[in-house]
């Protein structure tokens, strides 16, 4: 069977070559996740007895390989032109809420992502994810892509010096102008912003990689202190062992990272590991079904009713690449709105998706050569990804109370309180009551309130030093 009748290149309107540019632009647009998730993760995951680099670079593996299996589904058995790989905001939600917030083993988190994944395959296969998706509030819908984008700017700020800790208001502008890595990192977002807005393909890596050539030339030519702009730890390593030997020395064994879900899920709590699990629960199905419907809207893909159909086989992507990643060691995996540019190249068909697992696979041997790119540079793409899901706002209606508060709330409440989770609550539970008090109530499903009612659980246990 070729390739054409395989995934039905000609009902779709497109052939192998369109397929092909598609999955490489997918590739290009996507790609700096592989640098990003260990940045992110690292913050969380420490092995004894592995330097801080070969935890980066187990964590890339195990990104790349996670990726992999979520596409491989997607383009075999979905059929669909959609990249997928470990979520922005889902690992920042692992590493800063979960492990350094709650003070949860990274162990015991991963654990937690293995029985959402399973929870997840066990609803798609039963077709039940699709009527619980239809049970959230159209504002909160449209409002969680904008909160996240929030959430990941501010994170980014921070990794970048602008926003730094006040003891009056919390957070203040920092001394931008006398700091290398803000005005690198400032620099750097300048130029990204400028690629993407003249819709350069790959801008977000362009950005990425002239930054951290531009940090490394201004550290080896003198301008800046070692240690500023280059990790010493990186520098050292380049020095002993040259930039061939840092290549060829890639750990590639991923053991002490693969299986540590296992260790996780001896060391449970019951109520700490399953409001955690409830929460990457709600935080993933939000990421994934909004993340869904926007490409499948912008390729044309939906039904007359404004449906995808068999929505469950793309589900189901990310639910095996979620429970995939959890045994090798990597946070939640989830459809990627960067998808949208390989849809906009021609992409129809899992053709697509293949070529982008394919060109992952080939990152593998290079991934010691991300571990030199420094963190600041590399959350150039939160910055910039978190800019772009401002557009879901537009389809909010302001004017109608009920919209306009829990989506205001869903956009503030996430980077306020440092958590996605409790964002999405918060827009959750506001819209039955507000609906209610606007005279509406007959408009409410029972699983509306019924979910509100779980929701204001899970605030009072967040809250009331339950978990402690």
């Amino acid at each position: 069977m070729g390739l054409n009748s395989f995934f039905d290149l000609d009902d779709h309107d497109t052939d192998v070559n369109s397929e092909v540019i598609a999955g490489a632009t997918t590739f290009l647009a996507m790609a700096y996740i592989i640098v990003v998730n260990p940045t992110v993760l690292s913050n969380a995951i420490s092995i004894e007895g592995y330097t801080d680099p070969e935890v980066f670079q187990m964590i890339a593996i195990t990104t790349i390989l996670a990726s992999v299996a979520a596409m491989l589904v997607m383009a075999l058995y979905a059929n669909r032109p959609f990249g997928l790989a470990p979520g922005l905001g889902l690992n920042a939600f692992f590493a800063f809420t979960v492990v350094l917030g709650l003070g949860i083993p990274w162990q015991t988190a991963l654990a937690a992502v293995f029985v959402e994944g399973i929870i997840f395959i066990v609803l798609t296969a039963i077709g039940a994810r699709e009527y619980i998706i239809n049970l959230f509030p159209e504002p909160v819908k449209f409002a969680v892509g904008a909160g996240i984008g929030v959430f990941l700017l501010f994170i980014g700020l921070q990794e970048f010096q602008v926003i730094v800790n006040d003891e009056a208001t919390l957070v203040t502008l920092g001394s931008v102008g006398s700091n290398p890595v803000a005005i690198l990192g400032l620099s750097g977002v300048a130029l990204t912003l400028l690629l993407w807005a003249r819709g350069i393909t790959g801008s977000i890596i362009i950005g990425i990689l002239t930054t951290a050539i531009a940090g490394w030339a201004l550290t080896l030519g003198g301008v800046v202190d070692r240690g500023v702009l280059v990790d010493e730890s990186v520098l050292s390593a380049v020095e002993q062992q040259g930039v061939i030997g840092v290549i060829t020395g890639i750990q590639y064994d991923i053991t002490p990272l693969a299986g540590a879900f296992i260790d996780g899920l001896s060391q449970v709590e019951p109520l700490t590991f399953g409001f955690v699990v409830l929460t990457f629960f709600f935080v993933d199905f939000f990421d994934t079904a909004g993340t869904l419907i926007g490409i499948a809207q912008f390729g044309d893909f939906l039904d007359e009713n404004g449906e995808l159909p068999e929505m469950d086989k793309p589900l189901m992507a990310d639910a095996v690449g979620t429970t995939v990643g959890a045994m090798l060691g990597t946070s939640t995996v989830t459809t990627y709105i960067e998808s949208s540019t390989g849809v906009e190249a021609g992409g129809r068909t899992g053709l697509t998706t293949l070529v982008v697992a394919a060109l992952f696979l080939l990152m593998i041997p290079f991934v010691a050569i991300a571990s030199a790119i420094p963190s600041y540079a590399s959350f150039i793409a939160l910055v910039i990804v978190g800019i772009i899901m401002f557009e879901g706002v537009v389809d909010i209606d302001w004017r109608d109370p009920a919209w306009s508060i829990s989506a205001a709330l869903t956009i503030t409440i996430m980077p306020l309180t440092y958590s996605i989770a409790d964002g999405l609550a918060a827009g959750i539970i506001s819209y039955p009551l507000v609906k209610a008090a606007s005279g509406e109530a007959d408009d409410i499903r029972l699983g509306q309130w019924l979910l509100a009612a779980v929701l204001i659980v899970y605030f009072y246990i967040q809250t009331s030093g339950m978990l402690l």
